[in-house]
C-alpha cells in the first residue's frame, strides 16, 4: 500500500510498497480517507521531542472506511463509516475499566515511536484497529471534518475537568443520542452541562479555538482568548470568544483579573506549552479558581508556585480524551463546533512532505491540512 514514511529528520518517502496490515482477531482493517496533520506531529518531525523516531508513519487524526473484518468481529461491518480514537489502551486495567482510557499503561498512539513501542498511523492508504477504539460516524458528516473529531475530543475532555464531570458520568439534556454518533460498544460517555463563569483561553491555534468553542457549547457565560497572532485572535471572536487579547499587551494580567470580576477568571486553559503562558494562566484566575494544562510544548517551564499556593488555585493536567468521541462527533455535525473555518488546506497524500514543511516553517497561519489517500 502507499504510506507517507517519516524517514529522517524533517524528511519524508511517499512509500508505494509499505507492506499491507492484515487484521487479527477483534480487529477491522479500516481504509483511510482522511487524517489531519497534528501539532504534535510537526513538533516531532525533526526528531527533538523523541517520540516520533524513524521509521514511522504518522497521522492519528482521521477517519475512514472499513473494508475488511477480522475473527470474531460481530458489531462491525464492511462498508460502515468509522472515525477512531487516537489512543489503543488494553481495556482490561484498573484505569481502562475506570474509564480512563487515556491514562492506560499500556497505551500506544497510533503514529507514534517514542523507543518502548513503534506504532504506525494513519498517513496510509490501510490501517488495521482493535474495535473498542472505533465510533461510528453519519453519513451526512465528511470525512475530512470526522477527521476533527480526535482534536474537538480533547477539547471538551479539558472542559470536563474544569466542569467537574467525571469519567462514566453524563449531563446531556439531549433525550437521545443520534445512533450513528454512539461508540459502538455500549459504553457511556460524556456530554454537555449548562453553566455560567468566565474562562480564559491562553493560545489560540488549533486546540484553543476549539476550547473556546467548546467552552461557549457548554455555557460558559464568557470566554477570553489570549494569543500573538491578530488574525488568530480575530478568528476566535467569530467563532465564539467574548474578547481577545494579545499575549504581549502590558498589564494582562491585571487587566483580566479585572474585567473578570475584579479578582480573576473562574478558569484558565493554557493551549502553548510554554513558560510566559503558564505564568499568564496561572495569574489571570481569581482565587480557589482552576487552571488546566493541555500544551506540552516543552517539558519543564519555569512555576509561579506562591501565586498557586497564596490563592488556593487547582492545576489539572489535561491528557487526550477519555469517552469523549460520540459528543464531538455530534457537535461537528450539528455545528455547534465548527471545525469548516479550521480546515487550511485539503491535500493528496503524495504531497504530505510538502505540506508538513509549509506547516514547520509556520509563514502562512495554517491551521489545520488534512490528507486524503488516493
Amino acid at each position: 500500500m502507499k504510506a507517507l514514511v517519516l524517514t529522517a529528520p524533517s524528511e519524508f518517502n511517499y512509500d508505494l510498497g509499505f507492506p499491507d496490515p492484515v487484521p487479527s482477531a477483534g480487529e477491522v482493517l479500516v481504509k483511510i480517507k482522511a487524517c489531519g496533520i497534528c501539532g504534535s506531529d510537526i513538533h516531532g518531525m525533526d526528531g527533538r521531542s523523541g517520540r516520533r523516531q524513524m521509521p514511522i508513519v504518522m497521522g492519528h487524526e482521521a477517519a475512514g472506511e472499513i473494508i475488511e473484518i477480522g475473527a470474531g468481529v460481530t458489531e462491525w461491518k464492511v462498508g460502515q463509516r468509522v472515525t477512531f480514537d487516537s489512543t489503543e489502551y488494553c481495556g482490561e486495567c484498573e484505569e481502562c475499566e475506570a474509564g480512563y482510557v487515556n491514562l492506560c499503561p499500556k497505551r500506544k498512539v497510533l503514529g507514534v515511536s517514542p523507543g518502548e513501542y513503534r506504532r504506525h498511523g494513519c498517513f496510509a492508504e490501510k490501517i488495521v484497529l482493535p474495535t473498542r477504539i472505533l465510533y461510528a460516524i453519519p453519513d451526512t458528516l465528511s470525512y475530512e471534518k470526522a477527521a476533527f473529531a480526535e482534536p474537538v475530543s480533547i477539547a471538551l475532555h479539558a472542559v470536563n475537568l474544569a466542569d467537574g464531570i467525571e469519567v462514566g458520568e453524563a449531563f446531556d439534556p439531549v433525550e437521545e443520542e443520534p445512533e450513528a454518533a454512539s461508540c459502538g460498544h455500549g459504553c457511556e460517555c460524556h456530554a454537555e452541562e449548562t453553566r455560567g463563569g468566565t474562562a480564559v483561553v491562553v493560545g489560540a491555534g488549533l486546540i484553543g479555538l476549539l476550547v473556546v468553542q467548546a467552552l461557549k457549547a457548554r455555557g460558559w457565560e464568557r470566554v477570553i482568548a489570549i494569543d500573538l497572532d491578530e488574525k488568530r485572535l480575530a478568528l476566535a471572536k467569530e467563532l465564539g470568544a467574548d474578547d481577545a487579547f494579545h499575549a504581549k499587551q502590558e498589564g494582562l494580567a491585571m487587566h483580566l483579573r479585572e474585567i473578570c470580576g475584579g479578582d480573576g477568571a473562574d478558569a484558565s486553559f493554557e493551549v502553548v506549552g510554554a513558560a510566559a503562558p503558564l505564568d499568564l494562566a496561572i495569574r489571570c484566575v481569581r482565587k480557589g479558581g482552576q487552571v488546566i494544562l493541555i500544551g506540552n510544548l516543552q517539558p519543564n517551564t519555569g512555576f509561579p508556585l506562591q501565586e498557586v499556593v497564596t490563592r488556593q488555585l487547582t492545576i489539572r493536567g489535561s491528557c487526550s480524551c477519555a469517552g469523549e468521541y460520540p459528543e464531538a462527533i455530534r457537535r461537528i455535525e450539528d455545528g455547534s463546533i465548527q471545525v469548516g473555518p479550521l480546515l487550511s488546506a485539503v491535500a493528496p497524500l503524495a504531497e504530505g512532505g510538502d505540506w508538513f514543511k509549509r506547516l514547520y516553517d509556520n509563514q502562512e497561519g495554517l491551521l489545520k491540512v488534512v490528507l486524503t489517500p488516493a
